[in-house]
């Protein structure tokens, strides 16, 4: 099997070449153009896909010239509602968007609750586990909120779990070894939720459009400008996203369970 690990793979040429099984890891693939394979990249011709599954930031995918992405992040709206009130424009919406999922989440909880403890550990399909999900979301508001909007340099908990992709940066926390019980990592998560509360209580239309605070120090997310909105933008999605995935998985630890049974 081959492997591509942090390779550029700029001009290369790969001519009635098999890549089947190859890894593909880290490596740039902008702006290719690839011909006659089955697979997804910036310009494809002649290719086939076909039990493609796509997960990510998707924008301006074209299938025969149509952009497809407005299609289907309608039926994702009709399929998982309140989805469409994750993209607030002023601070009611904020407000209103943390409202909904925080009842949202304590719904998933209260399912988590009814399985065996050890199984909120395990992971579906290679997928984060449902506290491992809870832990990255710790890490999520650690970075987007404490960080980048309230300006702590250092607001990261042993507990927090970066996402995979993310490079080990000190003092930045990633144990994925560790095996926390689901209210330790709620105190967390209710924690970090009272800090949201607040921010979104005395948000005003100002404070969206307001940049960042400049946060000396290593850490994530990288250096950049940010304005408030953007950062509490992200959380948004990222909660709506992950307990999207959380139901998923658990639906089908429930299945497994009740078949044991």
């Amino acid at each position: 099997m081959e492997e591509f690990r942090e390779r550029d793979l700029a001009g290369a040429r790969f001519e009635e070449s098999t890549l089947r099984g190859a890894v593909f890891h880290d490596v740039d693939l902008r702006g290719a153009r690839l011909e006659n394979v089955d697979l997804t990249g910036t310009t494809i011709r002649g290719a086939r896909l076909v039990d493609v599954s796509l997960d990510g930031e998707i924008r301006n995918l074209r299938v025969w010239g149509i952009d497809v992405v407005p299609l289907i992040d309608a039926e994702l709206n009709r399929l998982y509602p309140g989805r469409e009130r994750m993209r607030p424009t002023d601070p009611d919406g904020y407000r209103e968007a943390w409202d909904l999922l925080e009842q949202l989440w304590a719904e998933t909880v209260a399912k988590a609750r009814r399985l065996p403890p050890g199984t909120l550990h395990e992971s579906v399909d290679g997928e984060w586990s449902f506290i491992e999900t809870l832990r990255h979301l710790v890490f999520v508001t650690d970075a987007w909120i404490r960080r980048t909007v309230l300006g702590v340099a250092e607001p990261w908990d042993p507990l927090g779990l970066p996402h995979d992709e993310f490079r080990d940066t000190p003092p930045v926390p990633r144990d994925r070894a560790a095996r926390p019980a689901l209210d330790d990592v709620l105190a967390l998560r209710e924690d970090r939720a009272v800090a949201v509360r607040q921010l979104m209580a005395e948000l005003t239309a100002d404070r969206l459009r307001a940049p960042t605070p400049h946060v000396p120090g290593p850490g994530y997310p990288p250096p950049s400008e940010y304005s408030v909105g953007e950062c509490l933008s992200v959380l948004l999605d990222e909660e709506f996203e992950q307990r999207r995935f959380a139901e998923r998985d658990l639906a089908t630890l429930q299945e497994h369970v009740g078949g044991e049974s």
